[in-house]
């Protein structure tokens, strides 16, 4: 991390006798450490030394077990951050966000996603419903590079929820905004994006009740068979790993529903058939995994529904009419 001058820290810092931020770490005692974050922790709450607490205490990622609790225990905390996230909704539409604030309000996600990854703060985030003020952010549109950080930052902090797979948060998204608002960002977003949004959703439809959720409907499995197929034809001429590692098992794991697993077999995009595609998806062990349970599922699943099959044919029906 690059040295800051100590004066930088704080308007009070002549008083201060915190360690300075420019200090070797392996010099400093845990206790110094945590003298100095909990006086940074403390800065929140004054206007005036808040934006420089955000900004030192978002990059301080070692200390996430630590500061996690500090911040959800602290007193008015989680309050401030809140507020700053609210303070910027006006200048979401119309689109009048500036690369400063954005950059304050993306230090502020950095430390809520510290408390949405920590064990002991994860469900009193979820249960006060912190979620629902990101949603805001990941509506937007715009592509100009303070919203799509903006975006991302909001992203991270889902991912930081779903990354341990626990059941309840699961549960808690699935029954949110979240898979479509995943789905929009993995339409519109940078790379970089579109990767944390397809992590998201990869999350949710490997959890039993998320691929349950997304196939019990032609409508949600379309929007989400749509998405995927709109990545996937991009990606044919530009291969990018990063994102196949997580469309391809995507796309597996859909084929593993019944119905669902029809409509692919009816409607995988022309890139699957593609040799030369398909040589490039070897070269990684794990991803051509996916891609041989999902041929394995479609070559199950040739079959059509029969004739009659009333709701069960209806994402098949769906699928087909969206070609």
């Amino acid at each position: 991390m690059d040295k800051i001058s100590p004066h930088s820290l704080s308007m009070k810092n002549e008083s201060s006798s915190v360690a300075p931020l420019g200090a070797s770490t392996q010099s400093r005692t845990t206790a110094q450490t945590m003298t100095f974050v909990e006086h940074l922790v403390t800065e929140l709450i004054n206007p005036n030394l808040r934006e420089n607490a955000l900004r030192v205490l978002s990059k301080r990622n070692e200390l996430s077990r630590e500061l996690a609790p500090l911040l959800w225990n602290s007193f008015g905390t989680i309050a401030v951050l809140l507020q700053e996230i609210t303070s910027i909704y006006c200048t979401l539409s119309p689109p009048t966000l500036t690369l400063g604030q954005s950059t304050r309000a993306c230090n502020v996600l950095a430390l809520l996603q510290c408390v949405a990854s920590h064990s002991e703060t994860r469900m009193l985030f979820l249960n006060a419903s912190i979620p629902l003020y990101l949603y805001p952010f990941l509506k937007t549109k715009d592509k100009s590079p303070q919203f799509e950080y903006l975006r991302l930052a909001s992203l991270g902090v889902i991912g930081a929820l779903v990354k341990d797979n626990t059941k309840e948060v699961l549960g808690y998204l699935i029954l949110s905004e979240v898979i479509p608002l995943c789905l929009s960002n993995m339409e519109i977003g940078n790379e970089i994006s579109q990767t944390a949004a397809t992590f998201i959703i990869h999350k949710i439809l490997f959890d039993d009740d998320g691929l349950a959720y997304v196939c019990a409907t032609a409508e949600r499995f379309f929007a989400v068979r749509r998405v995927l197929d709109m990545m996937f034809e991009s990606l044919d001429k530009q291969p990018t790993p990063r994102l196949l590692k997580f469309i391809i098992p995507c796309y597996a794991r859909l084929s593993d529903g019944r119905r669902a697993g029809i409509a692919l077999a009816n409607s995988l995009p022309s890139v699957f058939r593609d040799t030369i595609f398909l040589n490039h998806l070897r070269e990684d062990p794990a991803t051509w995994k996916w891609v041989k349970h999902l041929q394995e599922n479609v070559e199950k699943n040739q079959e059509p529904l029969v004739e009659g099959g009333g709701e069960n044919n209806d994402i098949m029906e769906s699928s087909t009419s969206g070609q």
